[in-house]
């Protein structure tokens, strides 16, 4: 019966659970023996909470006997990226100037995971505080699909334990594409929602004003029920933005149909990969109803993708004043660079970024306002190499082109949800976005619903047994 539970949705776990077909604790063992068997090689975990875990099992198993549920992940066993405090649990950020920080206080997010019923099975590897390479010290999360290739980053460790079965939903965090980059590169589905709509009280800030937390599931559905435990104003918080919170799974089946969704046209530098599963996804949501426009990204989009790293530079400066530089010694090269620019800049540079960020947000919302919904790629490469990834270093113009279609949105602050859209000559995922309005959640997952009800990539499970 439990023989391949790990590749279940988290929705169909949640009713046999509920059904009584399961219990919590024999799930959280299943995928705890997983862990021991295959993360050794995959190294998705920076923690494993496997007492805690077992704990709260048991507990939500004695709730469901006494007819209680807290709701639709109650008992269901996920994880977070290691920069999401769990009160006890190390909180390290991928670095190893914080391997002791052992937080006393649960970040908004993982105690509204606990009092949704969720059983946390721990943290979740990451770049070194959630930028683009892991620190010297730590090994990096594999790809599950094929060990050449890059496992994405920053959510790395939450792409490769979703998609190989060692949790049935993770959280990740997105400041120019690190939620959309592992949730390509390992085939999942990938929420990053507008900014202000998941409290970020209690995460390790990269960029405060650019930080984005959301789900990275295998399916649109399997996000809506995270998101919709996770959303939602906070006191904590000042920046989460004090809108009710839909019932995005009850809203899933809305579909497409006579939806006015945006393809368009001046897209450079996609390779036949990226563009195939561009084009596969407008064709599905055609057939499912929605009508494929052409529309044109506004001039200042390219430029959106060049001018996230220097305005991530200087709050993440702010971010790790405490540390650096008075111990630099202790950071790797790739960090260390970024908060060097970053203190680097001056203010009218700063000024005029911001500026044009303005501008694009606006155009944007422009453009967003003339149509439901917007489709894009994740990358104009659609999939990278190791030895891609290792070539390119920081060059700039390799940065830029591969910021180009998800930092945008993370300038202008509006929710993208990143699809499975097709296979490499290798076997290894190809991903599309869609991108709505401002707070229209709802839409985004409708759509990757009706998607994933016309296709089977989210299905597709990688080779590791």
């Amino acid at each position: 019966m439990l023989a391949d539970l790990h590749y279940l949705s988290l929705d169909e776990v949640a009713k046999r659970l509920m059904a009584r077909k399961i219990t919590s604790v024999e799930v959280t063992e299943a995928i705890l023996d997983r862990i021991d068997k295959l993360d050794s090689r995959l190294k998705a975990f920076a923690t494993i909470t496997r007492e805690q875990a077992l704990g709260e099992a048991k507990a939500r198993d004695a709730e469901t006997a006494a007819g209680k549920s807290r709701g639709p992940l109650h008992g269901v066993p996920i994880a977070v990226k290691d920069l999401c405090n769990i009160a006890g649990v190390p909180t390290a950020a991928g670095m190893a100037i914080h391997r002791h920080n052992v937080p006393v206080k649960d970040s908004t997010v993982v105690a509204r995971l606990k009092a949704a019923g969720a059983v946390l099975l721990g943290k979740l590897q990451m770049t070194e505080g959630a930028f683009g390479r892991h620190h010297p010290s730590i090994a990096a999360p594999v790809n599950p699909w094929n060990e050449n290739y890059w496992a994405g980053a920053s959510s790395s460790g939450s792409g490769a334990a979703t998609a190989a079965g060692l949790c049935f939903a993770s959280l990740g965090s997105d400041t120019g594409g690190s939620i959309r980059y592992p949730s390509t590169m390992n085939g999942l589905t990938g929420l990053k929602p507008t900014w202000g709509r998941v409290s970020r009280a209690g995460v390790f800030a990269l960029a405060c004003s650019l930080d984005h937390i959301g789900p990275m599931a295998r399916s649109a559905r399997d996000a809506a029920l995270v998101l919709g435990v996770i959303a939602g104003a906070d006191p904590d918080d000042p920046t989460a933005v004090p809108l009710p919170v839909p019932d995005y799974a009850g809203a899933i089946g809305a579909g497409v149909r006579g939806k006015r969704i945006g393809q368009p046209t001046n897209m450079p530098d996609l390779d036949q990969d990226s563009r195939g599963a561009l084009e596969g996804g407008a064709a599905a949501l055609r057939a499912a109803g929605a009508e494929i426009i052409d529309v044109a990204l506004p001039a200042s989009f390219e430029q959106g993708g060049r001018d996230v790293l220097p305005l991530c530079s200087v709050e993440t400066a702010l971010a790790h004043e405490a540390t650096y530089p008075s111990r630099a010694a202790e950071y790797g090269p790739v960090l260390a660079s970024l908060i060097d620019m970053g203190h680097r800049l001056s203010g009218i540079e700063l000024a005029r970024l911001q500026g044009r960020r303005a501008a694009l947000t606006g155009e944007l919302n422009k453009l967003l306002a003339s149509i439901d919904l917007l489709l894009v790629p994740v990358m104009g490469t659609a999939v990278w190499t190791i030895k891609d990834i290792e070539a390119a270093g920081r060059d700039p113009e390799t940065l830029a082109a591969r910021f180009r279609y998800t930092a945008p949105f993370n300038m202008s602050g509006q929710p993208t949800l990143t699809l499975a859209g097709g296979l490499n000559a290798d076997g290894v995922p190809i991903g599309f976005q869609i991108v709505s309005r401002a707070f229209d959640e709802a839409g985004i997952l409708a759509a990757g619903h009706a998607y994933q009800q016309a296709t089977d990539w989210h299905l597709r499970r990688p080779p590791v047994g």
